[in-house]
């Protein structure tokens, strides 16, 4: 009797060839239309955020520098007082400006429900959280001191400080991946605990969870969540950080609009006979992307209107599941 295969391992191109290969011409055509596109202008004064995420009890040696440094989940292994504090000692020695961390499945200590799973010595004490900001279904607003320097005609530099208002909510909740007692912040694959959580006004929100069909192993069925995907199109944050999924770390930008409404729906159609060949609903939305993708890029690339996005990044740190870190980390400015 052959293994079930790990949904957190990446599936083979040819097992994909064969059991969606309508979806994975649908995947291309949409990634196509979005790399086409061009980048995200910044607002002004420009912020840069270090995402990382799953260090899974280890140290990076080398973080780039930047305004904001944020952790999306999974800082430890076991869960314990003493791995978590370890963490947060490390993160508070960095340079950035404002530390802001979020629990993972793994932070067993964190969640009420799985810290009776620790013995004793682990759970015992509090953690010293210093500098670093934890939100736990929590928003936080900061306002973050940005030094500008521009040349005058006299080549002169002149250096001024200008500030921005950033606002934040992080929420550690992911689907369910093993034992409820133990893996913290879990929910049954497939139930809503994400609508209506988000704060409209969120500027950045760091989940520990992908969203569905974003950074998550796509294909063929994707292992983020659809309620926080809809959570995200409905709030729309400039930035959205998480992680868990290791294999999926990167980051893309979400144009909102029609093509990815296409993408979306087509990738969401279940198709158990003929691999989705002859569905219909997965062609139509293929011949939607290209419709509607060029639209959108006359848009960007003709009139210079770039709409409303949200740039996604999957910090993960561990490669795979090697047990190594080995994953770039992931700079956005905002």
């Amino acid at each position: 009797m052959s293994q079930a295969a790990d949904p957190f391992e990446p599936t083979p191109l040819y097992r994909i060839l064969l059991r969606a290969p309508v979806k994975l011409l649908l995947y291309h055509a949409y990634h196509l239309v979005t790399y086409l596109r061009s980048a995200p202008t910044p607002s002004e004064p420009p912020i840069s955020v270090v995402c990382i995420s799953d260090t899974h009890t280890h140290v990076l040696e080398d973080i780039p520098p930047g305004d904001i440094l944020i952790h999306a989940g999974d800082l430890t292994n076991a869960g314990s007082i003493a791995e978590i504090q370890k963490q947060v000692d490390w993160l508070c020695s960095l340079p950035h400006k404002e530390i802001v961390v979020i629990s993972g499945n793994h932070d067993t200590y964190l969640d009420p429900r799985t810290r009776p799973s620790l013995s004793g010595p682990e759970r015992k004490g509090e953690i010293d959280w210093k500098r670093v900001h934890y939100l736990q279904h929590r928003r936080l607003s900061l306002t973050i001191a940005v030094e500008n320097s521009n040349a005058n005609s006299r080549t002169h530099l002149l250096a001024s400080t200008r500030h921005r208002r950033i606002q934040f909510y992080g929420a550690p909740q992911i689907p369910a991946c093993g034992p409820m007692s133990v893996h913290a912040f879990q929910y049954p694959r497939g139930q809503d605990a994400w609508s209506e959580t988000v704060p409209e006004d969120t500027d950045i929100l760091i989940t520990h969870t992908p969203p569905k069909y974003h950074l998550d192993l796509p294909l063929p069925d994707g292992m983020g969540c659809e309620h926080l995907l809809a959570e995200v199109k409905r709030v729309k944050p400039t930035l959205h950080v998480f992680g868990h999924v290791h294999w999926g770390a990167g980051q893309t930008v979400i144009w909102w609009g029609g093509c990815h409404d296409a993408f979306v729906n087509g990738m969401e159609v279940k198709s158990k006979w003929s691999h989705g060949l002859l569905n219909p609903k997965l062609w139509f939305n293929i011949v939607k992307i290209g419709y509607r993708g060029a639209i959108e890029l006359i848009w960007d690339r003709v009139w210079g209107g770039q709409g409303s996005r949200t740039t996604m990044v999957n910090a993960a740190q561990m490669h795979g599941n090697t047990g190594r870190l080995g994953n770039p980390v992931q700079v956005v400015n905002i």
